[in-house]
């Protein structure tokens, strides 16, 4: 019989969608990529108020969950944090045929906790939230995906990060023009000189710490974005500040300039070797094929 490998997925928005295109490239998985993922983004603007539902969520839910054809996915219910907690409805699991190995993708809220507690060999998850979990602070900082495993304590977590699926967004520097002098580069090496405020989102603190570096950090104070203000509003007025970018055309329209891209925060595959037998490993080395991108783990 054919060994089933079971992989823990985000069960939403952008890192699942990131997942399904690994799947859709290297197991032809393309209809169920393209099925989750518009279906997830029509519930989204539902739950959001952008979209009317022609029906209620329980009769939308037994429509795309069909158990009598193994081939389609599955979804399940959540509660949105969103004001009055709506119903959402989210991704479950599906199965898919890799290389001759069945696949299935199981939905979690979050995947890297799931490898932690040793549920899961492999997973996908945000890099960030290992960061924030089990990266040792240190008085340099981080650079790249390639310095995470190196500042993972064996002794907290038998998870590894093995590489990024470039669905890259990144924590990146922003100040003012009056916080910056003219002719002065917004770097690392400039947060290392400055004293003051930083303003970052409250979750973001301890990764900001761990990719910053301590040292660099040992005259900043952290201050946060008032409850309803944009993060962008909220660094023109600290005057410096780190929050995520993809163009940075939005924290221009707020006259801020855009500085140093610190980190990528990006959907990352995961590891729990303890936990991976030998239809793992072949799944392992198939997603982080020559043709996609390069593993950080020898």
């Amino acid at each position: 019989m054919t060994e089933t490998v079971r992989v823990a997925v985000p069960r939403k928005g952008r890192p699942l969608e990131a997942v399904l295109e690994r799947f859709a490239a290297v197991a032809g998985a393309t209809d169920l990529a393209d099925d989750v993922s518009s279906t997830l983004r029509y519930e989204k603007a539902i739950t959001k108020g952008e979209a009317e539902a022609d029906r209620d969520v329980y009769k939308r839910l037994a429509a795309y969950s069909d158990l009598s054809d193994p081939t389609r996915p599955e979804y399940t219910l959540l509660r949105d944090d969103r004001e009055g907690m709506p119903r959402r409805i989210v991704f479950d699991s599906a199965t898919v045929v890799a290389e001759g190995k069945t696949v299935e993708l199981v939905g979690r809220e979050e995947p890297f906790r799931a490898l932690r507690t040793h549920e899961f060999g492999l997973g996908f998850d945000s890099a960030d939230l290992v960061l924030e979990e089990v990266v040792t602070l240190g008085e340099e900082g981080l650079g790249s995906l390639a310095d995470v495993n190196a500042r993972i304590d064996p002794r907290d977590t038998d998870v590894r990060v093995v590489s990024g699926l470039g669905d890259t967004v990144y924590h990146t520097l922003l100040a003012t023009p009056g916080t910056v002098p003219p002719g002065t580069e917004l770097d690392r090496a400039f947060v290392s000189g400055y004293t003051g405020p930083l303003c970052i989102s409250p979750r973001y603190e301890r990764l900001v710490e761990a990719v910053l570096g301590t040292r660099a950090l040992d005259d900043v104070t952290f201050v946060y974005p008032d409850p309803g203000t944009e993060e962008e509003a909220a660094i023109a007025d600290a005057g410096l500040g780190v929050y995520l970018t993809m163009t940075g055309s939005t924290a221009r329209d707020h006259g801020l300039v855009v500085g140093e891209n610190l980190f990528p925060s990006e959907t990352v595959l995961m590891e729990n070797a303890d936990e991976t037998g030998a239809a793992a490993e072949q799944l392992r080395a198939e997603l982080i094929g020559a043709d996609l991108e390069t593993a950080i783990r020898p």
